[in-house]
């Protein structure tokens, strides 16, 4: 029991990750890909994304900006290391059609709410006189029925 409080408090004493180190790195890893396993620096252990973390933070402290070192690591790897594609040319299309897709979907399912609730059948009109206390007489015969119907349950 105690190895374990001894190693939780040596953990708590080395810093995080190198993230921890170079601030540029810590707000660039959620925004960038690893070449090789296809995820996040934040997520990857690959070699790869070992290398992109020292590159940024040799970039950042040599005073390069976030959009600079983005740009030289597009130019280094192709835009697939970039998290999202860039808003502009036919990369625009995977920032609309998702929008584009919502709004039909909320446009389609207007349609068929209005369709459902106009499809309900009206009440039958009564054609009789209310009674003294306001309900609708019952026809005798309706009558005479539930009144036997109640009798058994007495």
């Amino acid at each position: 029991m105690r190895w374990v409080v001894v190693a939780a408090l040596i953990a708590l004493m080395l810093p995080a990750s190198a993230s921890a180190a170079c601030p540029e790195l810590r707000s660039l890893e959620g925004e960038l890909m690893c070449p090789t396993c296809g995820t996040t620096l934040e997520l990857s252990n690959a070699p790869a994304a070992n290398q992109i973390r020292r590159y940024v933070c040799e970039r950042a402290a040599a005073g390069d900006s976030k959009g600079e070192i983005k740009d030289k690591l597009v130019a280094d790897f192709g835009p697939g290391v970039l998290a999202s594609p860039p808003r502009k040319g036919f990369d625009l299309l995977a920032w609309v059609l998702p929008l584009l897709a919502l709004g039909a979907g909320a446009a389609v399912l207007a349609g068929l709410v209005v369709r459902w609730s106009r499809r309900r059948e009206p009440e039958p009109a009564f054609d009789g006189e209310p009674s003294a206390n306001g309900r609708a007489e019952l026809d005798p015969e309706l009558e005479k029925r539930l009144e036997d119907e109640l009798a058994r349950f007495e």
